[in-house]
């Protein structure tokens, strides 16, 4: 258990805090390509931003684990963490299955260009596996990610792209095709048949914008979406400079990080993020709520008289309504949607740019998206 800092510790710590904050939103420009080898923001990393983005991997990973084909039913799980930092998605992940029943062997290969990420990852992933016994191992290789093919050896059923795809090509104008060759050449050497690749990115409109960029050029490339989309054409999120998509779940962050917040004016009380599941093959989300289901990719919108969300599914993304006076037991899980749940209706009524849920309308909601 790490000790509570001092009062001065404690403000130390807040400051670096708040200076890799604004190296990772406004001030991006600015931001080192390797700037966890600064040991101040290395420490701020893991004591403010490691508990956050760990369960972040959740759920992606729960997402998968809905497939009726049960895609991690193998006796052993090798799981590749690209950039990994001090491990943070690969203690998620191990989080994440020793909390259910699966007892398969876990093999974590954590890849990253600073010793010091690795050597904290090893720390981390030690202490873990007092607290969440399951089998697991860690490998660590000291590599940058254009070295990945000098050191990596078969394949892999997950491969862990968090918070990275951002940093890559940060400042050349032709990023978006250069992480596409480089993704789909990474997938292509290494990913399993049947495997599946998780990209997580920070839910800045700039960075989730170029995310589904990114998302285009892969699928031209003849790899497949399992989530978060319900389909593989063009996002449509993209037509309008205005429009990304994000995740925002609700979370308890620790008192460390509460203390953190109350001295820097900063808000981590909730889990935001962006995010893809990629595969070889065409399984797909779909396979388990069905083809006509839409993703919630607002908050709710009220107005006087109506509650309205956009909603993202069969290729397009639309407004849908409802109006007060059209409530009813049926439709009634329509005003308690909120954002990343998977929904479907019958019948959905379509009125030209927007779709209106009408009295004989049901509404059938699952949370878990």
């Amino acid at each position: 258990m790490t000790p509570k800092p001092s009062h001065d510790e404690l403000r130390s710590l807040a400051s670096d805090v708040d200076r890799l904050s604004r190296l990772l939103t406004r001030e991006r420009e600015g931001l080192p390509a390797a700037y966890l080898k600064d040991e101040g923001l290395r420490k701020a990393y893991r004591a403010y931003f490691l508990p956050a983005n760990l369960p972040k991997i959740h759920k992606p990973l729960q997402e998968l684990s809905l497939h009726p084909r049960d895609l991690f039913a193998k006796a052993k799980l090798r799981v590749l963490d690209i950039g990994a930092g001090p491990g943070t998605a690969s203690l998620g992940t191990l989080t994440f299955f020793s909390q259910r029943t699966w007892k398969q062997q876990l093999e974590f290969t954590a890849v990253d260009q600073v010793a010091g990420n690795l050597k904290m990852a090893e720390e981390l992933f030690l202490s873990a596996r007092t607290t969440h016994p399951h089998e697991a191992s860690l490998k660590t290789v000291r590599s940058d990610i254009g070295g990945l093919g000098n050191y990596l050896h078969g394949h892999f059923d997950v491969i862990i792209l968090s918070n990275v795809m951002n940093e890559l090509f940060a400042r050349d104008e032709a990023r978006t095709g250069k992480r596409v060759g480089l993704l789909n050449d990474i997938l292509k050497r290494s990913l399993a048949d049947d495997g599946s690749c998780i990209i997580i990115e920070p839910a800045l409109r700039e960075t989730s914008r170029e995310m589904l960029e990114v998302r285009d050029g892969i699928l031209e490339q003849g790899l497949h979406l399992y989530s978060p989309c319900l389909f593989s054409g063009k996002c449509p999120a993209l037509a309008d400079p205005k429009d990304w998509c994000h995740e925002d779940l609700p979370w308890d962050p620790p008192a460390l990080v509460k203390d953190i917040d109350n001295l820097t004016g900063l808000r981590k009380d909730s889990l935001k993020f962006s995010y893809l599941v990629l595969r070889k093959d065409r399984l797909s989300l779909s396979d388990v709520r069905g083809p006509n289901s839409f993703r919630v990719v607002s908050e709710p919108l009220v107005s006087k008289g109506k509650v309205e969300y956009y909603l993202c599914g069969a290729g397009e993304r639309k407004l849908v309504m409802r109006q007060d006076k059209d409530a009813t037991p049926g439709n009634g899980p329509f005003g308690a949607l909120q954002r990343g749940n998977l929904v479907s209706f019958e019948p959905l009524i379509e009125e030209g740019k927007r779709f209106k849920v009408g009295k004989e309308t049901a509404v059938f909601c699952a949370g878990i998206g």
